[in-house]
């Protein structure tokens, strides 16, 4: 290989064509111009250096929020189209002419968290003292259809709610002395039984009873929820009655979980009352029974209070009832719903959420708007209630006719028509009060954060079980 001088210093010789255009691309000069030999690169010097990493990070930055902001952009559209049909379903709803026209349910939205408010109980049940002339509302006599009598009754099996006509059904909304249906009605035969049936020895103990707090659990559909003793009064735990109804089912579950009542049928503060021969197979609507009835499975008591096996008592019933009855000057007591407030809202809702049979709410739905039910209007001054839907797990009642009346008119409607009571609510209410225009029914309509401060809330054990057909 041929070498040269160049400056004192020998190097190679440079050579032509493709070798020596390899060889001269590994040579560069130095500061004083002298030629070295250094490494071929295959990539720009820069790419190496930290200030390129950071370049090439932010320009990945930058595709992914373009990404990403298309993506909203689109689900956002995609709202805005839902919302500009919804009001034209809504419009058609309005119209009873156009019975067939087509419900569509709502997309899901996300959960709301909802939270507790601050309730202005009395420090102590010694601090409360029932009003007087509280139960001087309106006075009427108040009688329930106790055996089936009707011709028209065809069917030979008996039925829990009877086989009341529409005649019947209109004149049972008038305030007046009255026998009317009302649950627990015997067929024809004599040796029909209408279902829901207690032992001699519970009957007598609820008979006892002044001021009731009931709940139920039919088909193991729920963990037993024990009232927080603490936060009860001795004053309570002795004078007022604490019941919950299971059926045998239930009474086997919650005995391999731990809850075997006593030898006098206690499990904590609830009473366990076991009933046998349910009325209705859909479990939901049997628990339609103590929860609306309560004045005829309590015949005796002045106050009741209803709770959700879903929920566990928290504070004392009696500071409850002194509040939500006695300082409102109220009969009956139950808070709106947390999210919706019309009805039109709770049918989409339930069909959405395939709660029950489709035809069934829409025959029910189409019913009530012939018969006046308007929706909710939260602008009119006159406004009846400041919500159609309510939260119906947690009631309160004073046993007063009017309070009875519209308990029995209510389960008539879950009786008659679906177990989503909560369709039937506003209605049974404007019918009632339009129908006895002199008689008013005193209905304390309260807030659903306070209900979230009287007990909390679980969720049930099971899911829900699939729509009747």
């Amino acid at each position: 290989m041929a070498l040269f001088k160049y400056n004192g210093e020998w190097l190679q010789e440079r050579r032509g064509g493709l070798i020596g255009a390899i060889l001269n691309s590994g040579v560069a000069r130095n500061e004083q111009g002298s030629r070295v030999a250094r490494r071929g690169r295959r990539f720009p010097r820069n790419f190496l250096k930290p200030r390129f990493f950071r370049w090439l990070l932010l320009l990945l930055a930058v595709l992914f929020f373009c990404v990403f902001a298309t993506f909203v952009l689109k689900l956002l559209s995609n709202g805005n189209e839902e919302e500009k049909y919804l009001p034209l379903s809504g419009e058609v709803l309005e119209q009873v002419s156009s019975y067939d026209a087509p419900l569509t349910p709502p997309k899901s939205k996300r959960r709301k968290q909802h939270f507790p408010c601050e309730v202005g109980l009395a420090a102590a049940v010694d601090n409360i003292l029932e009003p007087k002339n509280y139960m001087n509302f309106t006075q009427f006599s108040l009688g329930y259809v106790e055996r089936e009598v009707n011709p028209h009754a065809n069917s030979p099996q008996s039925r829990f709610g009877g086989y009341q006509t529409l005649n019947e059904r209109e004149k049972s909304f008038l305030a007046r002395n009255q026998t009317i249906h009302c649950g627990f009605v015997k067929g024809m035969s004599r040796l029909s039984s209408p279902g829901f049936e207690l032992s001699e020895n519970d009957k007598a103990y609820m008979n006892t009873c002044r001021v009731a707090v009931s709940s139920c659990i039919f088909g193991s559909s729920d963990f037993l929820r024990r009232p927080t003793s603490r936060l009860i009064s001795e004053f309570s735990k002795k004078n007022v009655c604490f019941v919950m109804f299971v059926d045998e089912q239930t009474l086997s579950k919650l005995s391999s979980e731990g809850h075997t009542p006593d030898e006098k049928g206690y499990v904590g503060l609830w009473k366990i009352v076991v009933v046998r021969n349910l009325p209705h197979l859909d479990m939901r609507k049997t628990g339609k029974v103590p929860k609306f009835l309560s004045h005829r499975l309590f015949p005796s008591s002045r106050y009741s209070i209803w709770l959700d096996s879903k929920m566990r008592l928290n504070t004392d019933p009696m500071l409850i009832i002194e509040f939500f009855l006695w300082r409102m000057r109220a009969e009956y007591a139950i808070s709106n719903h947390y999210d919706r407030h019309c009805v039109w809202e709770e049918v989409l809702q339930n069909k959405r959420l395939n709660k029950y049979n489709h035809t069934a709410i829409d025959e029910q739905f189409m019913f009530y708007q012939s018969d006046g039910l308007r929706k909710f209007n939260p602008s009119d001054p006159n406004i009846s209630l400041p919500s159609y839907v309510p939260e119906g797990s947690f009631i309160i009642r004073a046993h007063t006719p009017m309070s009875n009346l519209f308990s029995c008119l209510w389960f008539n409607e879950v009786d008659r028509f679906t177990s989503r009571d909560q369709l039937s609510f506003a209605y049974t209410y404007l019918k009632l009060t339009r129908m006895n225009p002199d008689k008013p029914f005193h209905l304390n309509m309260f807030k659903d954060c306070e209900r979230r401060a009287l007990a909390k809330l679980f969720r049930h054990r099971l899911l829900s079980s699939p729509p009747p057909p």
